[in-house]
């Protein structure tokens, strides 16, 4: 499977001209990568984000040791095109077809196996790389993580509940059976995948379906679903056990490094996958996961690299999902097979540069919702009319000053009907 991965690879650098030998790094230690994802996480979940009834002590002594991130986005509120983001360092917009909706209610995701993912950059240079968790970018296991440059997949392809009620699990390509707790068992794969790892260059993406619902009881049972309504199944106290229970999960997994001697020196980014959930606490942001106001498309994220970030840092600096490809790449001296829309803004999260503006859009087909940020400035056109937000001043969107500033409203639209052409296939 990877010999055709490679040539695939290797025949895209060739034909942009970027083909380039492997380079050791200076110091014969190229950094490892651990990077978690958690689905439906509310903006305000995290005791390190002012959260008062979660208790979360591992993300929170994570955020002392690192860099917490106030402004971090993912490109729309749905998860599979934020694993696409994540991996590609491209808008999802670019990729047609992703997620096909011609049936409501089983739409089809197909992630192509011709984009040149983060995972394939790595294999490359003789990373490790596997995918642990939820994996949403395809509905069958032929177009799985190993089509897609991972070594190993202990997960699930997209909802991880078969007809049975019984989680639908992959051990790669093989089909397996687990009683386990999800979250648990996510877990385990995940520092299994460190022990067995330890000696080598390695990523690790760990994909968490908690706190999505429907939720597992603390038991691990699933909640009985109402025929009309999944997002009225379960209740803010079982939310904070998925919370909780990531929580310790993530403990573990960082106190694996610790023990294997990996800590200083592996690049760990943690985010939410998408907007908070029906359970989620969002404050102080508004909206909902399913909309491109700030709580469906602004999340939770935690850097730490003791090798190369200060501890106890907060960054307002504004962030995108395409940036960790980005970052990743840079940081392991590896260049760019071919442009991102992602940049390396790591430099101006650990202080060594001055914050800079940016200018990030988004559109979702739900609802035909389009919004751009422009520093301070944000549009967003929703349900036929327009919006202009200075989160600075006005983080909860709600004064609406497009008559006061009608200038900065017209920029921004015109700037967004440029990257709707820019993103045409």
């Amino acid at each position: 499977m990877h010999t055709i991965l490679s040539r695939r690879f290797l025949l895209a650098l060739t034909a942009g001209g970027l083909l380039f030998p492997v380079i050791p790094f200076a110091d014969g230690s190229r950094p490892n990568f651990v990077l978690i994802t958690v689905d439906d996480l509310g903006y305000g979940d995290l005791g390190c984000y002012d959260c008062r009834d979660i208790n979360t002590p591992k993300l929170d002594g994570l955020a002392r040791q690192g860099v917490r991130l106030t402004d971090f986005y993912i490109p729309t509120p749905a998860g599979t095109h934020t694993r696409c983001a994540l991996l590609t360092g491209r808008y999802p917009q670019r990729i047609p077809n992703l997620l096909r909706t011609d049936d409501a209610d089983h739409p089809t995701v197909e992630f192509p196996t011709t984009e040149i993912t983060l995972a394939s950059i790595l294999h490359h240079y003789d990373y490790k790389t596997g995918w642990m968790g939820k994996w949403d970018l395809s509905n069958r296991i032929e177009s799985g993580p190993h089509r897609h440059g991972f070594d190993e997949f202990c997960g699930f392809l997209g909802d991880p509940i078969g007809k049975n009620g019984k989680p639908v699990l992959f051990q790669n390509n093989i089909t397996i059976h687990s009683d386990e707790h999800l979250t648990d068992w996510i877990t385990e794969q995940s520092i299994g995948f460190l022990d067995r790892n330890a000696k080598s260059n390695f990523m690790l993406c760990v994909a968490y379906h908690a706190s999505h619902w429907p939720s597992q009881t603390p038991d691990g049972k699933e909640i009985q679903l109402p025929a009309d309504d999944w997002s009225q199944a379960g209740d803010r106290k079982t939310y904070t056990c998925a919370v909780e229970r990531i929580d310790r999960g993530i403990g573990g997994i960082l106190q694996k490094l610790h023990q294997k001697g990996l800590k200083e020196n592996t690049f760990v980014i943690f985010s939410g996958n998408n907007g908070g959930g029906p359970w989620s606490r969002n404050a102080p942001l508004s909206g909902q996961h399913t909309e491109l106001r700030e709580s469906g498309i602004r999340v939770p994220c935690i850097l730490r690299w003791p090798k190369r970030l200060p501890e106890r840092r907060t960054s307002t600096q504004t962030v995108m999902m395409m940036d960790v490809a980005a970052m990743i790449l840079s940081a392991a001296e590896i260049l760019q097979p071919r442009r991102l829309d992602g940049f390396d803004i790591l430099p101006y999260l650990g202080g060594e540069r001055e914050e800079i503006e940016r200018t990030f859009v988004w559109r979702s087909d739900s609802g035909n919702q389009k919004a751009l940020r422009w520093g301070k400035w944000k549009w967003l056109h929703d349900g036929g009319n327009d919006y202009l937000f200075n989160l600075e001043e006005d983080m909860a969107e709600e004064q609406n000053v497009k008559d006061r500033f009608f200038d900065i409203l017209f920029l921004l639209k015109d700037i967004y009907g440029k990257w709707e052409q820019a993103m045409a296939f």
